[in-house]
Protein backbone atom coordinates (compact mmCIF):
# COMPACT_ATOMS: atom_id res chain seq x y z
CA UNK A 1 0.00 0.00 0.00
CA UNK A 2 2.74 2.38 0.98
CA UNK A 3 4.17 1.80 -2.81
CA UNK A 4 1.00 2.11 -4.18
CA UNK A 5 1.05 5.98 -2.40
CA UNK A 6 4.47 6.43 -3.23
CA UNK A 7 3.50 6.03 -7.19
CA UNK A 8 0.48 8.22 -6.41
CA UNK A 9 2.42 10.80 -5.42
CA UNK A 10 4.82 10.42 -8.19
CA UNK A 11 1.82 10.10 -10.80
CA UNK A 12 0.22 12.89 -9.45
CA UNK A 13 2.99 15.66 -9.80
CA UNK A 14 3.49 14.61 -12.74
CA UNK A 15 0.00 15.33 -13.84
CA UNK A 16 0.28 18.55 -12.46
CA UNK A 17 4.02 19.22 -14.22
CA UNK A 18 2.10 18.72 -17.57
CA UNK A 19 -0.68 21.06 -16.68
CA UNK A 20 1.62 23.71 -15.98
CA UNK A 21 3.68 22.96 -18.98
CA UNK A 22 0.56 23.69 -21.19
CA UNK A 23 -2.03 25.56 -19.27
CA UNK A 24 -0.55 28.88 -22.02
CA UNK A 25 1.05 28.75 -25.34
CA UNK A 26 3.39 30.98 -26.87
CA UNK A 27 2.56 34.51 -27.33
CA UNK A 28 1.96 35.58 -31.22
CA UNK A 29 4.45 38.14 -32.89
CA UNK A 30 3.13 40.55 -35.58
CA UNK A 31 4.17 40.80 -38.76
CA UNK A 32 7.41 38.80 -38.29
CA UNK A 33 8.48 36.47 -41.21
CA UNK A 34 9.25 32.87 -41.39
CA UNK A 35 11.87 31.51 -42.17
CA UNK A 36 13.83 34.36 -40.44
CA UNK A 37 15.76 36.23 -43.16
CA UNK A 38 19.72 36.04 -43.57
CA UNK A 39 19.36 39.68 -42.89
CA UNK A 40 16.44 41.57 -40.86
CA UNK A 41 16.20 44.57 -40.07
CA UNK A 42 12.95 46.04 -39.16
CA UNK A 43 11.73 49.73 -37.27
CA UNK A 44 8.49 50.89 -34.61
CA UNK A 45 7.98 53.28 -37.90
CA UNK A 46 4.22 51.45 -39.39
CA UNK A 47 2.47 52.76 -42.55
CA UNK A 48 -0.96 51.35 -43.36
CA UNK A 49 -2.21 49.81 -46.59
CA UNK A 50 -5.78 49.71 -48.12
CA UNK A 51 -6.62 47.28 -50.93
CA UNK A 52 -8.08 50.46 -52.72
CA UNK A 53 -4.85 52.16 -53.18
CA UNK A 54 -2.16 49.92 -52.95
CA UNK A 55 -0.89 47.96 -55.97
CA UNK A 56 2.11 45.96 -56.96
CA UNK A 57 4.69 47.40 -60.02
CA UNK A 58 6.52 45.51 -62.29
CA UNK A 59 9.74 47.71 -63.17
CA UNK A 60 11.81 44.91 -63.92
CA UNK A 61 11.51 41.51 -66.28
CA UNK A 62 7.86 40.88 -66.63
CA UNK A 63 6.75 36.70 -67.58
CA UNK A 64 2.92 35.02 -66.51
CA UNK A 65 4.92 33.31 -63.47
CA UNK A 66 5.13 36.79 -61.91
CA UNK A 67 1.51 38.26 -62.90
CA UNK A 68 -0.05 35.07 -61.74
CA UNK A 69 2.35 35.42 -57.41
CA UNK A 70 0.97 39.34 -58.04
CA UNK A 71 -2.58 38.54 -57.89
CA UNK A 72 -2.22 35.41 -55.14
CA UNK A 73 -0.46 37.73 -52.98
CA UNK A 74 -2.66 40.85 -53.49
CA UNK A 75 -5.53 38.04 -52.25
CA UNK A 76 -3.34 36.45 -49.10
CA UNK A 77 -2.89 40.14 -48.40
CA UNK A 78 -6.15 41.76 -48.59
CA UNK A 79 -7.77 38.73 -46.79
CA UNK A 80 -11.44 39.19 -46.08
CA UNK A 81 -11.62 40.55 -42.79
CA UNK A 82 -7.71 41.90 -42.95
CA UNK A 83 -9.26 45.81 -42.57
CA UNK A 84 -12.14 47.75 -42.04
CA UNK A 85 -14.75 48.99 -44.38
CA UNK A 86 -14.22 51.85 -46.69
CA UNK A 87 -15.84 54.45 -44.73
CA UNK A 88 -14.61 53.33 -41.40
CA UNK A 89 -10.79 53.23 -43.43
CA UNK A 90 -11.22 56.96 -44.88
CA UNK A 91 -12.36 57.89 -41.18
CA UNK A 92 -8.86 56.44 -39.61
CA UNK A 93 -7.00 57.61 -42.13
CA UNK A 94 -7.77 61.54 -41.23
CA UNK A 95 -7.82 60.62 -37.51
CA UNK A 96 -5.63 57.86 -36.96
CA UNK A 97 -5.06 56.47 -33.15
CA UNK A 98 -2.31 55.52 -33.94
CA UNK A 99 0.60 57.89 -33.31
CA UNK A 100 3.17 56.72 -35.38
CA UNK A 101 0.91 56.24 -38.21
CA UNK A 102 1.13 58.91 -40.79
CA UNK A 103 1.72 57.64 -44.16
CA UNK A 104 0.13 54.80 -46.48
CA UNK A 105 1.91 52.08 -48.08
CA UNK A 106 0.66 52.68 -51.64
CA UNK A 107 3.05 50.67 -53.72
CA UNK A 108 5.51 48.22 -53.46
CA UNK A 109 7.68 47.93 -56.62
CA UNK A 110 9.11 44.83 -58.04
CA UNK A 111 12.18 44.13 -59.87
CA UNK A 112 13.18 40.77 -61.70
CA UNK A 113 16.32 41.05 -63.31
CA UNK A 114 17.22 38.21 -65.20
CA UNK A 115 15.01 37.69 -68.00
CA UNK A 116 11.84 35.17 -66.98
CA UNK A 117 9.88 33.36 -69.25
CA UNK A 118 6.09 31.79 -69.19
CA UNK A 119 7.88 28.47 -69.68
CA UNK A 120 10.56 28.08 -67.38
CA UNK A 121 10.83 25.17 -64.40
CA UNK A 122 12.67 25.98 -61.11
CA UNK A 123 16.07 23.73 -61.27
CA UNK A 124 18.26 22.53 -58.43
CA UNK A 125 20.74 25.54 -57.27
CA UNK A 126 18.64 28.50 -58.76
CA UNK A 127 18.77 31.60 -57.24
CA UNK A 128 16.27 32.77 -54.57
CA UNK A 129 18.04 35.17 -52.96
CA UNK A 130 16.15 38.97 -52.86
CA UNK A 131 16.28 41.89 -51.52
CA UNK A 132 13.21 43.56 -49.91
CA UNK A 133 13.03 47.44 -48.79
CA UNK A 134 9.63 48.38 -46.87
CA UNK A 135 9.01 52.43 -45.97
CA UNK A 136 9.49 55.24 -48.27
CA UNK A 137 9.48 54.15 -51.77
CA UNK A 138 9.10 49.97 -51.20
CA UNK A 139 10.96 47.90 -53.84
CA UNK A 140 11.40 44.50 -53.46
CA UNK A 141 14.58 43.04 -56.04
CA UNK A 142 15.56 39.47 -57.15
CA UNK A 143 17.95 38.59 -59.55
CA UNK A 144 15.35 35.84 -60.79
CA UNK A 145 11.88 34.82 -60.69
CA UNK A 146 12.12 32.42 -58.20
CA UNK A 147 13.71 34.88 -55.66
CA UNK A 148 11.15 37.21 -56.23
CA UNK A 149 8.34 34.72 -55.37
CA UNK A 150 10.51 33.86 -52.04
CA UNK A 151 10.13 38.17 -51.55
CA UNK A 152 6.02 38.02 -52.25
CA UNK A 153 5.90 35.70 -49.71
CA UNK A 154 7.97 38.02 -46.90
CA UNK A 155 6.11 41.02 -48.09
CA UNK A 156 2.76 39.08 -47.15
CA UNK A 157 4.01 38.21 -43.92
CA UNK A 158 5.29 41.63 -43.04
CA UNK A 159 1.53 42.68 -42.85
CA UNK A 160 -0.12 42.42 -39.71
CA UNK A 161 -3.60 44.02 -38.47
CA UNK A 162 -3.23 46.83 -36.07
CA UNK A 163 -5.15 47.56 -32.86
CA UNK A 164 -7.70 49.70 -34.74
CA UNK A 165 -8.41 47.35 -37.15
CA UNK A 166 -6.19 48.51 -39.90
CA UNK A 167 -3.92 46.87 -42.02
CA UNK A 168 -0.37 47.83 -41.47
CA UNK A 169 3.52 46.95 -42.03
CA UNK A 170 6.38 48.22 -40.44
CA UNK A 171 9.32 50.07 -42.20
CA UNK A 172 12.37 47.06 -42.67
CA UNK A 173 15.07 46.02 -44.39
CA UNK A 174 15.62 42.51 -46.02
CA UNK A 175 18.32 40.82 -47.28
CA UNK A 176 17.91 37.22 -48.05
CA UNK A 177 18.80 33.89 -49.34
CA UNK A 178 18.29 30.47 -48.36
CA UNK A 179 20.94 28.69 -46.21
CA UNK A 180 20.41 25.49 -48.23
CA UNK A 181 19.49 24.67 -52.32
CA UNK A 182 17.47 21.67 -51.23
CA UNK A 183 14.41 22.07 -49.18
CA UNK A 184 12.13 19.23 -49.30
CA UNK A 185 9.19 17.47 -48.43
CA UNK A 186 8.39 13.43 -49.30
CA UNK A 187 4.62 12.71 -49.43
CA UNK A 188 4.02 8.90 -49.76
CA UNK A 189 0.54 8.67 -52.20
CA UNK A 190 0.53 4.92 -52.55
CA UNK A 191 0.11 3.96 -48.38
CA UNK A 192 -3.00 5.57 -48.39
CA UNK A 193 -3.95 8.00 -52.12
CA UNK A 194 -3.69 11.51 -51.54
CA UNK A 195 -6.18 13.63 -53.68
CA UNK A 196 -5.20 15.99 -55.83
CA UNK A 197 -6.66 18.80 -53.78
CA UNK A 198 -4.42 17.74 -50.73
CA UNK A 199 -1.08 17.69 -53.30
CA UNK A 200 -2.43 21.37 -53.89
CA UNK A 201 -2.71 22.17 -50.35
CA UNK A 202 0.44 20.92 -49.55
CA UNK A 203 2.32 23.09 -52.06
CA UNK A 204 1.08 26.03 -51.34
CA UNK A 205 1.98 25.09 -47.42
CA UNK A 206 5.29 24.83 -49.28
CA UNK A 207 5.65 28.02 -50.89
CA UNK A 208 3.99 29.76 -47.97
CA UNK A 209 7.42 28.28 -46.10
CA UNK A 210 9.70 28.38 -48.85
CA UNK A 211 10.08 24.95 -49.45
CA UNK A 212 11.01 24.49 -52.64
CA UNK A 213 10.79 20.42 -53.32
CA UNK A 214 8.10 17.71 -53.68
CA UNK A 215 9.38 14.27 -53.54
CA UNK A 216 6.60 12.77 -54.44
CA UNK A 217 7.02 9.39 -53.33
CA UNK A 218 4.03 8.01 -55.69
CA UNK A 219 4.15 4.23 -55.48
CA UNK A 220 5.05 1.50 -53.40
CA UNK A 221 4.08 -2.22 -52.47
CA UNK A 222 0.35 -1.42 -51.67
CA UNK A 223 -0.19 0.73 -55.00
CA UNK A 224 0.54 1.60 -58.31
CA UNK A 225 -1.42 5.08 -58.50
CA UNK A 226 0.96 6.64 -61.62
CA UNK A 227 -1.32 5.81 -64.86
CA UNK A 228 1.35 4.88 -67.53
CA UNK A 229 1.16 5.74 -71.15
CA UNK A 230 3.42 2.70 -72.09
CA UNK A 231 2.52 0.36 -69.28
CA UNK A 232 -0.92 1.11 -68.21
CA UNK A 233 -1.81 -2.27 -66.82
CA UNK A 234 0.39 -0.69 -63.83
CA UNK A 235 -2.45 1.20 -62.50
CA UNK A 236 -5.18 -0.83 -63.95
CA UNK A 237 -3.96 -4.01 -61.56
CA UNK A 238 -1.85 -2.36 -59.38
CA UNK A 239 -4.05 1.00 -57.91
CA UNK A 240 -6.49 0.87 -55.18
CA UNK A 241 -8.62 1.19 -57.98
CA UNK A 242 -8.48 1.43 -61.52
CA UNK A 243 -10.83 4.85 -62.01
CA UNK A 244 -10.30 7.05 -58.63
CA UNK A 245 -6.78 6.18 -57.07
CA UNK A 246 -4.96 7.20 -59.52
CA UNK A 247 -3.19 10.02 -61.02
CA UNK A 248 -3.99 10.39 -64.72
CA UNK A 249 -1.52 12.13 -67.29
CA UNK A 250 -3.03 15.33 -67.01
CA UNK A 251 -2.97 15.37 -62.98
CA UNK A 252 0.65 14.56 -63.04
CA UNK A 253 0.64 17.63 -65.38
CA UNK A 254 -1.76 19.69 -63.05
CA UNK A 255 1.10 18.70 -59.89
CA UNK A 256 3.59 20.36 -61.54
CA UNK A 257 2.60 23.02 -62.99
CA UNK A 258 0.81 24.27 -59.88
CA UNK A 259 4.37 23.46 -58.11
CA UNK A 260 6.13 25.64 -61.01
CA UNK A 261 4.15 28.57 -60.97
CA UNK A 262 5.00 28.69 -56.98
CA UNK A 263 8.91 27.97 -57.74
CA UNK A 264 8.81 24.76 -56.55
CA UNK A 265 10.29 21.22 -58.38
CA UNK A 266 8.39 18.22 -58.68
CA UNK A 267 10.95 14.90 -57.85
CA UNK A 268 9.04 11.65 -58.61
CA UNK A 269 10.48 8.82 -56.57
CA UNK A 270 10.23 5.30 -58.09
CA UNK A 271 11.68 2.82 -55.75
CA UNK A 272 13.10 -0.51 -56.89
CA UNK A 273 13.94 -3.20 -56.71
CA UNK A 274 12.39 -3.47 -53.22
CA UNK A 275 9.08 -1.95 -52.32
CA UNK A 276 7.56 -2.58 -55.84
CA UNK A 277 4.78 -5.63 -54.69
CA UNK A 278 2.42 -3.20 -56.84
CA UNK A 279 3.95 -3.49 -60.39
CA UNK A 280 3.89 -7.41 -59.88
CA UNK A 281 0.37 -7.95 -61.05
CA UNK A 282 0.21 -5.45 -64.39
CA UNK A 283 4.33 -6.31 -65.40
CA UNK A 284 3.90 -10.64 -64.96
CA UNK A 285 7.21 -11.86 -65.00
CA UNK A 286 9.24 -9.02 -63.41
CA UNK A 287 9.24 -9.65 -59.62
CA UNK A 288 10.80 -12.81 -58.38
CA UNK A 289 9.29 -16.20 -57.71
CA UNK A 290 9.76 -17.06 -54.13
CA UNK A 291 10.21 -20.94 -53.10
CA UNK A 292 9.77 -23.21 -50.38
CA UNK A 293 11.57 -25.30 -48.47
CA UNK A 294 11.16 -28.00 -50.68
CA UNK A 295 12.21 -26.51 -53.62
CA UNK A 296 8.52 -25.71 -54.95
CA UNK A 297 7.31 -21.87 -55.71
CA UNK A 298 5.27 -21.23 -52.93
CA UNK A 299 2.92 -18.47 -54.54
CA UNK A 300 4.50 -15.27 -53.06
CA UNK A 301 7.09 -12.83 -55.10
CA UNK A 302 9.92 -10.90 -53.63
CA UNK A 303 11.20 -8.22 -55.54
CA UNK A 304 11.63 -7.20 -59.03
CA UNK A 305 14.34 -10.37 -60.35
CA UNK A 306 17.82 -8.76 -61.28
CA UNK A 307 18.87 -12.27 -63.73
CA UNK A 308 15.72 -11.49 -66.28
CA UNK A 309 16.66 -10.65 -69.29
CA UNK A 310 13.43 -9.15 -69.55
CA UNK A 311 13.64 -6.98 -66.57
CA UNK A 312 15.91 -4.02 -67.89
CA UNK A 313 14.31 -3.16 -71.66
CA UNK A 314 11.21 -2.51 -69.07
CA UNK A 315 12.75 -0.65 -67.42
CA UNK A 316 14.39 1.03 -69.74
CA UNK A 317 10.91 2.16 -71.85
CA UNK A 318 9.38 2.90 -68.32
CA UNK A 319 12.69 5.07 -67.15
CA UNK A 320 12.52 7.13 -70.74
CA UNK A 321 8.54 7.93 -70.10
CA UNK A 322 9.30 9.46 -66.96
CA UNK A 323 12.25 11.69 -67.80
CA UNK A 324 9.60 12.67 -70.75
CA UNK A 325 6.75 13.21 -68.04
CA UNK A 326 8.72 14.47 -65.12
CA UNK A 327 10.51 18.08 -66.67
CA UNK A 328 13.58 17.94 -63.47
CA UNK A 329 17.07 16.68 -63.85
CA UNK A 330 16.46 14.48 -61.29
CA UNK A 331 14.54 11.04 -60.47
CA UNK A 332 14.82 9.28 -57.14
CA UNK A 333 15.76 5.60 -57.43
CA UNK A 334 15.05 4.59 -54.14
CA UNK A 335 16.77 1.66 -53.06
CA UNK A 336 16.71 0.76 -49.87
CA UNK A 337 14.90 -2.04 -47.74
CA UNK A 338 15.58 -4.72 -49.90
CA UNK A 339 14.70 -8.08 -48.42
CA UNK A 340 17.31 -11.00 -49.89
CA UNK A 341 14.56 -13.39 -48.43
CA UNK A 342 13.04 -14.38 -52.09
CA UNK A 343 16.02 -14.07 -53.79
CA UNK A 344 17.75 -16.50 -51.52
CA UNK A 345 14.93 -19.08 -51.69
CA UNK A 346 15.32 -18.59 -56.06
CA UNK A 347 17.22 -21.05 -57.51
CA UNK A 348 17.85 -19.53 -60.96
CA UNK A 349 19.08 -16.80 -58.90
CA UNK A 350 21.35 -18.85 -56.65
CA UNK A 351 22.72 -20.23 -60.21
CA UNK A 352 23.11 -16.73 -61.23
CA UNK A 353 25.02 -15.94 -58.20
CA UNK A 354 27.31 -18.78 -58.91
CA UNK A 355 27.93 -17.54 -62.85
CA UNK A 356 28.33 -14.06 -61.80
CA UNK A 357 30.99 -15.07 -58.84
CA UNK A 358 28.50 -13.33 -56.67
CA UNK A 359 29.07 -16.25 -54.39
CA UNK A 360 26.62 -15.57 -50.58
CA UNK A 361 26.29 -11.85 -51.08
CA UNK A 362 23.59 -10.63 -52.20
CA UNK A 363 24.45 -7.15 -51.85
CA UNK A 364 25.86 -8.04 -54.96
CA UNK A 365 22.98 -8.66 -56.37
CA UNK A 366 21.55 -5.73 -55.34
CA UNK A 367 24.59 -3.88 -56.85
CA UNK A 368 24.20 -5.54 -59.70
CA UNK A 369 20.70 -4.15 -60.56
CA UNK A 370 21.25 -0.99 -59.48
CA UNK A 371 24.00 -0.40 -61.92
CA UNK A 372 21.97 -1.21 -64.61
CA UNK A 373 19.18 1.21 -63.52
CA UNK A 374 21.43 3.62 -62.74
CA UNK A 375 23.40 3.52 -66.55
CA UNK A 376 19.53 3.48 -68.34
CA UNK A 377 18.59 6.58 -66.20
CA UNK A 378 21.85 8.25 -66.91
CA UNK A 379 21.72 7.39 -70.69
CA UNK A 380 18.27 9.84 -70.59
CA UNK A 381 20.66 12.29 -69.39
CA UNK A 382 19.08 12.57 -66.00
CA UNK A 383 20.31 12.91 -62.55
CA UNK A 384 19.40 10.74 -59.57
CA UNK A 385 19.13 10.08 -56.01
CA UNK A 386 19.08 6.94 -54.12
CA UNK A 387 18.17 5.71 -50.39
CA UNK A 388 21.19 5.02 -48.43
CA UNK A 389 21.57 1.54 -48.63
CA UNK A 390 23.15 2.01 -52.35
CA UNK A 391 25.88 3.66 -51.08
CA UNK A 392 26.56 1.57 -48.27
CA UNK A 393 26.21 -1.65 -50.66
CA UNK A 394 29.23 -0.33 -52.77
CA UNK A 395 27.17 0.49 -56.28
CA UNK A 396 29.24 2.52 -58.41
CA UNK A 397 27.38 5.74 -58.93
CA UNK A 398 28.26 9.00 -61.25
CA UNK A 399 29.99 11.51 -59.24
CA UNK A 400 27.00 14.06 -59.41
CA UNK A 401 24.76 11.38 -57.42
CA UNK A 402 22.56 12.68 -54.17
CA UNK A 403 22.78 10.15 -51.29
CA UNK A 404 20.11 10.21 -49.37
CA UNK A 405 20.33 9.42 -45.63
CA UNK A 406 17.56 8.47 -43.71
CA UNK A 407 18.74 6.21 -40.93
CA UNK A 408 21.61 5.81 -38.49
CA UNK A 409 23.04 9.30 -36.96
CA UNK A 410 24.96 12.00 -38.58
CA UNK A 411 28.00 9.32 -39.12
CA UNK A 412 25.87 8.66 -42.32
CA UNK A 413 26.40 12.16 -43.45
CA UNK A 414 30.05 11.88 -42.74
CA UNK A 415 30.53 8.84 -44.46
CA UNK A 416 28.79 10.02 -47.86
CA UNK A 417 30.21 13.56 -47.72
CA UNK A 418 33.38 12.05 -47.43
CA UNK A 419 32.96 10.02 -50.42
CA UNK A 420 32.53 12.97 -52.56
CA UNK A 421 28.56 12.79 -52.36
CA UNK A 422 26.28 15.33 -52.12
CA UNK A 423 23.91 14.33 -49.56
CA UNK A 424 20.22 15.22 -48.36
CA UNK A 425 19.23 14.01 -44.95
CA UNK A 426 16.15 13.02 -43.68
CA UNK A 427 16.82 10.91 -40.29
CA UNK A 428 15.56 13.70 -37.78
CA UNK A 429 12.55 14.96 -39.82
CA UNK A 430 10.30 11.81 -40.16
CA UNK A 431 7.15 14.02 -39.14
CA UNK A 432 4.72 10.59 -39.62
CA UNK A 433 5.45 9.98 -36.11
CA UNK A 434 3.87 11.72 -33.21
CA UNK A 435 3.96 12.07 -29.91
CA UNK A 436 1.89 14.03 -27.06
CA UNK A 437 3.48 18.37 -26.63
CA UNK A 438 5.69 19.91 -28.37
CA UNK A 439 7.71 18.39 -31.31
CA UNK A 440 8.71 20.96 -33.38
CA UNK A 441 11.76 21.94 -31.21
CA UNK A 442 13.05 18.96 -31.25
CA UNK A 443 12.79 19.39 -35.70
CA UNK A 444 14.10 22.49 -35.04
CA UNK A 445 16.97 21.92 -33.29
CA UNK A 446 18.84 19.36 -36.07
CA UNK A 447 21.17 20.43 -38.14
CA UNK A 448 22.34 18.72 -41.56
CA UNK A 449 26.21 19.90 -41.17
CA UNK A 450 26.38 19.05 -37.67
CA UNK A 451 28.87 16.58 -38.12
CA UNK A 452 32.67 16.29 -36.98
CA UNK A 453 33.68 16.90 -40.91
CA UNK A 454 35.74 19.19 -43.09
CA UNK A 455 34.18 22.14 -44.49
CA UNK A 456 34.45 20.52 -48.35
CA UNK A 457 32.17 18.05 -46.52
CA UNK A 458 30.06 19.96 -44.78
CA UNK A 459 29.72 21.83 -48.49
CA UNK A 460 28.51 18.57 -49.99
CA UNK A 461 25.21 18.73 -47.75
CA UNK A 462 22.76 20.37 -50.10
CA UNK A 463 20.22 20.48 -47.70
CA UNK A 464 17.15 17.96 -46.45
CA UNK A 465 13.53 16.30 -46.81
CA UNK A 466 10.72 16.13 -44.16
CA UNK A 467 9.06 12.72 -44.65
CA UNK A 468 5.54 12.13 -44.27
CA UNK A 469 4.97 8.29 -44.99
CA UNK A 470 1.53 7.33 -45.26
CA UNK A 471 1.04 4.43 -43.22
CA UNK A 472 -1.30 6.12 -40.92
CA UNK A 473 -1.67 9.30 -42.85
CA UNK A 474 -4.55 10.04 -45.75
CA UNK A 475 -6.14 13.23 -46.94
CA UNK A 476 -8.05 13.84 -43.66
CA UNK A 477 -4.82 14.16 -41.22
CA UNK A 478 -1.87 14.75 -43.79
CA UNK A 479 -1.97 18.55 -43.73
CA UNK A 480 -2.77 18.60 -39.82
CA UNK A 481 0.26 16.23 -39.31
CA UNK A 482 2.81 18.06 -41.64
CA UNK A 483 2.25 21.48 -40.68
CA UNK A 484 3.31 23.93 -38.97
CA UNK A 485 5.88 21.19 -37.49
CA UNK A 486 7.14 21.11 -41.31
CA UNK A 487 7.43 24.90 -40.69
CA UNK A 488 10.75 24.16 -38.53
CA UNK A 489 11.85 22.21 -40.96
CA UNK A 490 11.28 25.29 -43.30
CA UNK A 491 13.36 27.67 -41.06
CA UNK A 492 16.49 24.99 -40.06
CA UNK A 493 16.77 24.74 -44.12
CA UNK A 494 16.54 28.61 -44.95
CA UNK A 495 17.96 30.42 -41.64
CA UNK A 496 21.43 31.00 -41.28
CA UNK A 497 23.27 28.56 -38.74
CA UNK A 498 23.14 30.48 -35.83
CA UNK A 499 19.40 31.18 -35.50
CA UNK A 500 18.77 28.33 -33.43
CA UNK A 501 16.59 29.59 -30.66
CA UNK A 502 13.35 28.24 -30.41
CA UNK A 503 12.38 29.63 -27.48
CA UNK A 504 13.22 33.23 -29.55
CA UNK A 505 11.60 31.33 -32.69
CA UNK A 506 7.93 30.26 -30.84
CA UNK A 507 6.20 33.57 -31.01
CA UNK A 508 7.29 33.48 -35.05
CA UNK A 509 5.89 30.11 -35.27
CA UNK A 510 3.07 30.86 -33.12
CA UNK A 511 2.34 33.42 -35.78
CA UNK A 512 3.09 31.47 -38.83
CA UNK A 513 0.42 28.51 -38.03
CA UNK A 514 -2.09 31.47 -37.61
CA UNK A 515 -1.11 32.77 -40.88
CA UNK A 516 -1.64 29.13 -42.17
CA UNK A 517 -4.86 29.10 -40.49
CA UNK A 518 -6.17 31.95 -42.11
CA UNK A 519 -5.17 31.22 -45.46
CA UNK A 520 -7.59 27.76 -45.47
CA UNK A 521 -4.96 25.08 -43.65
CA UNK A 522 -6.19 23.16 -41.36
CA UNK A 523 -2.58 23.87 -39.53
CA UNK A 524 -2.68 22.09 -36.05
CA UNK A 525 -1.48 23.98 -32.84
CA UNK A 526 2.06 23.32 -31.86
CA UNK A 527 2.63 25.52 -29.03
CA UNK A 528 -0.21 24.61 -26.31
CA UNK A 529 -3.40 26.41 -25.60
CA UNK A 530 -4.06 29.20 -27.64
CA UNK A 531 -5.99 31.12 -30.21
CA UNK A 532 -5.85 32.47 -33.23
CA UNK A 533 -8.06 35.83 -34.09
CA UNK A 534 -8.65 34.10 -37.35
CA UNK A 535 -9.97 30.16 -36.74
CA UNK A 536 -10.14 27.75 -38.62
CA UNK A 537 -13.09 26.74 -40.22
CA UNK A 538 -13.83 23.66 -42.31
Amino acid sequence: MKALLQWAVVLAAIAVNCLEAYTAGAPQSKGEPWPKPAVYQTTDSTLFLSQFNFKFTVVGEDCAILRGALGRYFKLIFYPGSQLSRSKRDALKFHPEEANMAEELLELKVNVQQKCSDGDFPEHGMDESYTLYVGGSSELVSPSIWGALRGLETFSQLTYKGQNGMLLVNETKITDKPRFAWRGVLLDSSRHFLPKKVLFENLDAMAWNKLNVFHWHIVDDQSFPYQSLLFPALSEKGAYDPYTHVYTQQDVADVIEYARVRGIRVVPEFDTPGHSQSWGPGQPGLLTQCYDKSGQPNGQFGPIDPTLNTTYPFLKQFMGEIAKVFPDKYVHLGGDEVSFSCWQSNPTIKQFMTDKGFGSDYAKLEAFYMQNLLDIVGSYGSGYLVWQEVIDNGVKIKPDTIAHVWKSSLDEVKRTTGRGLQTLYSTCWYLDYIAYGRQWPKYYSCDPQNFNGTKAQKDLVIGGELCMWGEFVDATDLISRTWPRGSAVAERLWSPEDVTDHNAAAPRIEEQRCRMVRRGLNAEPINGPGHCVDEFVP
